[in-house]
């Protein structure tokens, strides 16, 4: 009827017609991404698992051999300590990055008159190539001719030879990774900060809280999930350092900055034995899954 206001049959059996439509049409939007992530991740992890489970060789061969990578792998002292440098080097890695981007994130939150410029200044090392990193920092840290001897010079202290040395290359190496990624975890935190209340801050001042109360008490709790967000991208980072060590010190000395990953590459790329690799790969992916689920459950929390 006129100006009833009321759909008519006809109208209404279109929108429903049109609501079960929409998941269709939300499907076909998200389909190449779907096709991309099967393709190059699903698809290979499924690969890699089989693969673990053969002596698969360079000619094409292989035999299947059950578990015996695995059993191999656990009795392997070489994958010991590249599983001891990793989780030092994820010690030392994690809280120094996820510190210096708090702390950066704190203070550029803070600036009010060309935010935009001091935050592009701080992310400039994330867009740049790690190799391209590594060579710089490798410079820094040289003995002879290095800033950072130069400087240590001027007090007295040093030469050092920072990637020569079991006790300082892999402190060394994970300064080298902070500076380089800490600019992408910074962004996320300050979005974090951004997006805190103000009301509540100001509620907190009201009550007579001062600067580090707010921060403590207000401000942390609020970005909780950001910073767990940090931690697990950060972790996974950590467990997968390859290019810095390669570079810098090529592993040494004595195996003192050989990783979990540069242990895979090795035996996939240096001995061939593709099996053993993937063990080495899914072993990885276990122990990180592992670590992550542990953080999930000290820091993370259901919304």
């Amino acid at each position: 009827m006129p100006g009833t206001g009321r759909a008519g049959p006809v109208s209404g059996q279109f929108r429903r017609r049109g609501t079960l439509r929409r998941p269709w049409i939300g499907l076909l939007f998200v389909a190449p991404m779907l096709v991309l992530f099967l393709v190059f991740r699903f698809l290979p992890a499924i690969g890699a698992l089989l693969l673990s489970l053969t002596d698969y060789r360079l000619s094409g061969k292989w035999d299947f051999i059950a578990l015996d990578n695995y059993t191999r792998l656990l009795s392997d002292s070489v994958f010991h300590e590249a599983l001891l440098v990793t989780v030092t080097y994820t010690v030392i890695f994690v809280p120094l990055t996820v510190l210096l981007s708090l702390g950066t994130a704190v203070l550029l939150h803070q600036v009010v008159w060309n935010r935009g410029f001091f935050r592009g200044i701080f992310f400039l090392p994330y867009v740049t190539s790690i190799v391209l990193a590594a060579v710089i920092w490798k410079w820094i840290y040289d003995a002879q001719d290095g800033l950072l001897n130069a400087v240590l010079g001027l007090v007295n202290i040093g030469p050092i030879d920072f990637l020569s040395q079991s006790s300082t290359v892999l402190p060394s190496i994970a300064v080298t990774s902070a500076w380089k990624g800490f600019g992408y975890s910074m962004l996320i935190l300050l979005a974090g900060l951004q997006a805190v209340p103000k009301s509540y801050l100001e509620a907190a001042m009201i009550d007579g809280a001062g600067t580090w109360q707010r921060f403590r008490y207000v401000t942390l709790p609020q970005l909780r999930p950001v910073l767990f967000f940090v931690l697990v991208i950060e972790t996974i980072g950590a467990f997968q350092v390859f290019d810095a060590m390669y570079v810098m010190t090529g592993g040494g000395p004595v195996r003192s900055s050989y990783s979990l990953v540069y242990f895979l590459y090795d035996s996939g790329f240096k001995y061939f034995d593709f099996g053993y690799a993937s063990a080495i790969g899914l072993v990885l992916f276990l122990i990180v899954l592992i670590v992550s689920l542990v953080q999930r459950r000290l820091v993370g929390r259901d919304d």
